[in-house]
């Protein structure tokens, strides 16, 4: 079973006292603008520009991947390297990561301190969790910061730091209340993190036809080169990332660290550079937990494509563990994951935003009446109940009972991703009473790409 980090673990008052403050400050609602982390950080020393070289990463889907790959280059190269990215599964500490792991609580709080001392108690959630991220990395002597965007790009946070090299992976719906009703839209958001002199790289991770968008946005912004990246990296190359999807993302990352090399910042070594992408894990993207068991996000209509598209390598049957978030197109996700399983257990993470299980089990019903359909409140509970309709051979016409084969997929939210995680590896958790510290609709408005955090209750502008 997956455990709660509590305030009587020794030596966890004080990270305690840090979480309740960063998530009592979602509720700052409505803040436009980059001025007060632009201030925060210039108060801080500018640790942003201590780093050697930054790479931003922003983009619908895909961007965690590629952040993860480019930073795995850049750590086989020989650079100490800090990773920024959201959200995190268990623990907030997953958000930080410098030379490819989790940096501890001493660093934390005492990154959490410096922040808080240069005015950061009051700024938003994210713009506190970032200028942490600048301040950590700088203090430990990063050499290639790899930088993730929160929601959207122009706006966001982490667009306060000045990178050499830009990334938007792709583009396709989500986050319509913040960031625009039509792709085009969302398009002009993602690209407002392009700046005079970048190198630009823009990925095949969404809507082709966003692709011209974002390559006119780039040259309009003044960017000193701008790579399209035409086809996936080479099918010969053996990813631990499962999925066809994960070769865009692997190639976006390549076209980066190309770029860095170009620049004099990394060796050119595409051999070297392939290993690293080949060896690089993520949790949480079509990760296997248990023999039968995947997780993955899939939070968006274009996302459940992608991992359907990918479902063809597990065993049938395949047993769908599905929660969703409340602000999300459940209908499009839904769609896109029914065809390709044979049963569907619907549950409901711990947290208010989540969709209640008898409305996303009525959706189910109504878009796949044929489809075997169980309700079990809880991700823990809705994780066992599907291995044991594989396990007792409870699938009409897939199998005999005892037979061995089938699988299970945890899918439709990363906060549900984290607590079937956690559950099935024993995995330390933040107390979910500190995320709760909102209201629904707070939290609602504190949700970031794929879930993740952002300041605004409405669409940024």
């Amino acid at each position: 079973m997956g455990t709660s980090a509590t305030s009587d673990d020794a030596g966890a008052a004080p990270m305690q006292r840090l979480l309740s403050r960063l998530y009592a400050a979602r509720r700052a609602g409505v803040v436009l603008g980059l001025e007060r982390v632009h201030a925060c950080l210039a108060r801080l020393g500018h640790p942003e520009r201590r780093m050697r070289v930054r790479v931003h990463i922003g983009g619908t889907n895909g961007k965690g991947s590629t952040a993860a790959f480019t930073e795995a280059i850049a750590r086989a190269a020989g650079h100490r390297t800090g990773r920024f990215s959201s959200p995190h599964l268990h623990r907030f500490a997953e958000r930080f990561v410098i030379d490819g792991a989790a940096v501890d609580d001493e660093a934390l709080i005492a990154a959490g301190d410096a922040v808080a001392a240069a005015g950061g108690e009051q700024l938003t959630f994210f713009e506190q969790t970032t200028a942490m991220a600048m301040w950590l990395f700088a203090e430990r002597g990063v050499e290639v910061g790899v930088i993730e965007v929160g929601l959207g790009g122009r706006l966001d946070a982490t667009n306060a730091v000045s990178a050499e090299v830009a990334a938007v992976t792709g583009v396709a719906m989500d986050h319509q209340e913040y960031l625009g009703d039509t792709l085009a839209a969302i398009a002009a958001e993602k690209a407002g993190i392009f700046k005079p002199g970048q190198r630009v790289v823009v990925g095949r991770a969404g809507e082709r036809e966003a692709v011209p968008w974002l390559v006119e946005a780039a040259r309009a912004a003044g960017a000193a080169a701008v790579t399209v990246v035409q086809e996936p990296s080479p099918a010969a190359l053996a990813l631990r990332l499962r999925g066809p999807h994960q070769r865009d993302n692997a190639a976006c990352a390549l076209a980066i660290v190309e770029h860095l090399a170009i620049l004099g910042h990394l060796d050119d070594n595409p051999a070297r550079w392939r290993q690293a992408v080949a060896e690089t894990r993520l949790p949480g993207r079509l990760e296997q937990v248990a023999p039968e068991v995947f997780v993955d996000g899939a939070h968006n209509p274009h996302a459940a494509r992608a991992l359907a598209a990918s479902l063809d390598a597990l065993p049938r049957p395949r047993v769908l563990v599905l929660a969703m978030s409340r602000d999300k197109d459940q209908a499009g996700i839904a769609a896109a994951l029914l065809p390709a399983v044979d049963a569907v257990v619907v549950t409901a993470y711990e947290q208010e935003r989540a969709t209640p299980v008898a409305a996303l089990a009525a959706l189910v019903d109504e878009l796949a009446p044929a489809l075997h359909c169980e309700r079990v409140p809880g991700a823990a509970a809705a994780v066992d109940r599907a291995r044991e309709l594989l396990k007792r051979g409870l699938l009409a016409g897939e199998r005999p009972a005892g037979e061995s084969g089938g699988s299970v997929l945890v899918a439709g939210s990363l906060f549900l991703v984290g607590e079937a995680r956690a559950h099935l590896l024993g995995e330390a958790r933040d107390p979910a009473a500190l995320a709760e510290n909102m209201t629904p609709g707070d939290a609602a408005a504190a949700s970031a790409a794929g879930e993740a955090y952002t300041d605004n209750g409405k669409r940024r502008s």
